[in-house]
């Protein structure tokens, strides 16, 4: 059984310490479960904690003012097939009835 480098220095150097890997050259410690999670890719979550996906439906939970529009995006407006990209505003999609826009994770919760 081989054991992942170091996340943080790369070293090959790594050995168990009960649950935790660590690396002896920059004294680094962590849960091998933890790293295998980040390398899933982005990890988006909504205002429920839930983990949210490409394609998902979501709910916006609160009335949202945006920049430059006549009217407020209302609390309960449904959004379909968002996507998921990095960033503050991680989520991109588009609203029926108003167009293209970025929203961020923490104002929707899925469906």
């Amino acid at each position: 059984m081989s054991l992942p480098n170091c996340p943080k220095c790369h070293s090959e150097y790594v050995y168990e310490d009960g649950l935790l890997l660590v690396c002896p050259e920059c004294a680094y410690e962590w849960n091998p479960k933890d790293t295998a999670e980040a390398e899933d890719g982005l990890v988006v979550l909504d205002s429920n904690g839930t983990r949210l996906a490409d394609g998902d439906s979501v709910t916006i939970v609160k009335n949202l003012k945006v920049k430059g529009a006549p009217k407020d995006l209302k609390q309960g407006t449904r959004v379909k097939n968002i996507r998921l990209v990095e960033g503050d505003h991680n989520i991109d999609c588009k609203i029926d009835g108003f167009g293209a826009m970025k929203l961020k994770s923490e104002f929707v919760k899925k469906l």
